[in-house]
């Protein structure tokens, strides 16, 4: 099966300008994965509105003890999946994408917990034969087409509360942990401050912090824009027609550009031309090699979403309602020097005002170049030794 996570090619330009990468006597998760599928009747969202035949995907590492309470609940990236370790088939050219954090020995030690992986509500990676989260793309019953912009608004609150029925499907009443990087970071803490008794650790890399910063929720909305200007979305009702593939190619160029760094444009390529025939400063059409690189990456990207589900992922970061003073949870907050998205001292201003609360916290910041999205990557190793510290406590 085809991964669903961030495209190779970004993480092949990640990896080809990361300098710092941890070496382990450790095993990465080196199983098969089987993706499964959890199913609701039906879900009212927290803005009380109904849904029926609501279903996640969801892909599980380690074993389950007998008191049910060594569950760790990873939550995935803005455009990635519950891929977050191991293989779909012993042929895929890549493995999830914390396959080097989680594993046998590893600090998300598969010999010691039960980890599962959920995919968000609304996922955009439609193309994929492993995502299969309701939302705006799904078909509604009552028209026989899939609902579009009809479908109703979710709220980050939302993914947390269907991830909870599927636990409880499970018999599973307190999390070990919940982890998860940038988006990922935020649904954790979403999960701390809906749950606070049933979370006892909280492991949040490369996050707002928490709380929303309203700068993070106009990131949010220049991230949709262009889809919107695209006249091939039509107001949401593209399915059967040509899809808004100009307005993604362009958002995934966007959200590609802000997860990398400065360092990493420089490094990779300079001034370099697209085509070294053809001077940029000698016609408006010239093209340098960092654009061009970054409209094929943002085409393959987009090639896989739906933008429908793409906006409503968006919406749904936009509308947290997490509240700091309900987290009870031991806490560990991870920034990157680099990061122009989530910028470190988000994280750090985290960890500062629940220690204020009374709420043990610590911040950890990682001295890389690569940007956000060496969260996702070989460098998220770095923060091994704090992530295991956290979780033997």
């Amino acid at each position: 099966m085809q991964r669903s996570s961030l495209s190779n090619a970004l993480l092949c330009a990640v990896a080809a300008v990361c300098a710092a990468v941890v070496t382990t006597n450790a095993q990465a998760f080196d199983g098969i994965v089987e993706k499964q599928v959890f199913n609701l009747p039906a879900y009212t969202t927290v803005n009380g509105q109904p849904i029926k035949g609501v279903r996640i995907g969801y892909e599980t590492y380690g074993r389950l003890n007998a008191a049910r309470d060594n569950v760790i609940l990873i939550n995935h990236f803005i455009t990635g999946t519950s891929h977050a370790a191991g293989r779909y088939a012993a042929s895929d050219a890549a493995p999830g994408y914390w396959d080097t954090i989680i594993g046998a020995g590893l600090p998300i030690d598969t010999e010691r917990f039960f980890v599962i992986a959920t995919d968000a509500l609304a996922n955009p990676n439609r193309a994929s034969a492993t995502v299969v989260s309701t939302g705006p793309a799904s078909i509604d019953a009552a028209t026989g087409k899939p609902y579009g912009m009809r479908f109703p608004v979710l709220a980050a609150r939302d993914t947390v509360e269907v991830q909870k029925a599927l636990l409880d499907s499970l018999g599973v009443r307190t999390l070990y942990a919940v982890a998860g990087a940038s988006a990922g970071a935020w649904m954790s803490v979403e999960w701390a401050s809906a749950y606070p008794d049933r979370v006892q650790r909280l492991v949040s890399i490369v996050g707002p912090g928490v709380d929303s910063p309203a700068y993070a929720i106009a990131k949010m909305s220049s991230w949709g824009a262009a889809v919107r200007l695209d006249p091939n979305w039509a107001n949401g009702d593209y399915h059967g027609k040509a899809e808004p593939l100009a307005g993604m190619t362009q958002a995934m160029r966007q959200v590609t550009l802000d997860a990398l760094s400065f360092a990493w444009a420089d490094k990779a390529f300079g001034q370099k031309w697209a085509d070294p025939g053809k001077n940029p400063g000698d016609a408006a059409a010239n093209q340098f090699a960092v654009d061009a690189t970054l409209e094929k990456i943002g085409e393959a990207r987009a090639r896989g979403m739906d933008a429908n589900s793409w906006l409503y992922t968006l919406k749904a970061l936009q509308l947290p309602s997490a509240k700091p003073d309900r987290i009870k949870a031991r806490s560990l907050f991870v920034g990157i020097s680099s990061d122009q998205i989530f910028p470190p001292h988000l994280s750090k201003r985290a960890a500062e005002t629940l220690k204020a609360q009374g709420t043990p916290a610590e911040y950890v910041e990682l001295n890389s170049p690569g940007g956000h999205a060496d969260a996702l990557g070989a460098t998220v190793a770095q923060a091994g030794p704090a992530i295991a510290s956290l979780l033997a406590r």
